[in-house]
């Protein structure tokens, strides 16, 4: 069996799988931030062997899908945000395989969900995608000619972070960023702007669905960032296919419209239109895309066998 892990910055979630990415089981704890990196992989640990109680089997390989900028190669956190203790630096791959006495694999939680949606979810065998996560923050990730693409640094498809969408300050330093409009915390903002009144993301989508203008013009706007980064990276890399997970991407409905018209208004220089699709793995595709590593890297290092 291969065991997929996402570790979040509030839950865990461990999938049991099998070779072929079928989830047997699964387990979510909440996740220790504040306590440290130790304390965030023996909570993993914890969630695995609960399910190892429940499904006895051998363990084969475990892949690692975790926030922040990752050395995929090195198997450690380079950077991470402030919500989390002592994880920028932490060994995550020596520890799991220290713990465990099997191949690790670690990759960036984005990564993992684009590796996720390729392998069992909305963009099955698809060879060339963006991914993009719009939760907390707006994350991004490259499948092309059917590999993921992380760039020489380990940032390549952050999409979030590209400037050219007003002037507004990003929470990374920059100014203009997509994340100042399409991520949670930019829709309550938005709204706290217009309205000076204190709602989260999801109650503003709530009074959007009931008709609020202000609500609505806060979605309207996300969508037609959320399209224009879409037209950048069709007229940079050609490719034309999107997969939209995270929190927010569950009020698609409100913001479909959007990005559709603006998408419409300035077609790509190809002249091939963008499909744009919603993730269909939910909370596992991290953790699924993380297990998809592991099988990838364990059928290369047995040869395929």
């Amino acid at each position: 069996m291969i065991v997929g892990v996402d570790i979040g910055g509030t839950t865990t979630q461990v999938v049991l799988c099998t070779a072929e990415l079928d989830v047997l089981d699964r387990a979510e704890v909440p996740t220790p931030a504040s306590e440290g990196g130790a304390a965030m992989l023996a909570a993993a640990l914890s969630a695995l062997r609960l399910l190892l109680d429940r499904t006895p089997a051998r363990v084969l390989g475990v892949g690692v899908g975790a926030a922040g900028l990752v050395d995929v190669r090195a198997g450690r956190i380079l950077v991470a945000s402030d919500s989390f203790r002592d994880w920028a630096g932490f060994e995550v791959t020596a520890a799991v395989q220290q713990a465990l006495g099997v191949p690790a694999f670690l990759d960036n939680d984005v990564n993992a969900f684009l590796r996720g949606e390729v392998a069992r979810g909305a963009v099955l065998g698809e060879e060339n995608v963006l991914g993009m996560t719009l939760g907390t923050g707006v994350g991004g990730a490259l499948w092309l000619n059917g590999a993921l693409y992380d760039g020489p640094r380990g940032a390549a498809g952050e999409i979030g972070h590209v400037p050219g969408f007003g002037e507004l300050p990003c929470t990374c330093g920059g100014r203009g960023h997509l994340e100042t409009l399409a991520s949670g915390r930019s829709v309550a903002a938005r709204y706290e702007e217009r309205t000076g009144r204190v709602l989260t993301a999801r109650e503003v989508a709530g009074a959007a669905r009931r008709g609020d203008e202000d609500a609505r013009a806060v979605y309207a706007a996300l969508g037609r960032g959320v399209a224009r980064a879409l037209l950048i990276t069709a007229g940079l890399l050609d490719v034309t296919t999107c997969v939209i997970g995270g929190g927010v991407s569950r009020s698609w409905g409100l913001v479909e419209s959007a990005v559709r018209e603006t998408l419409a208004l300035e077609p790509p220089v190809s002249g091939h239109p963008v499909r744009v699709l919603p993730a269909l793995l939910g909370g596992d595709a991290v953790a699924i895309g993380a297990a998809a590593r592991a099988r990838a890297e364990l059928l290369i290092h047995t040869g395929g066998s």
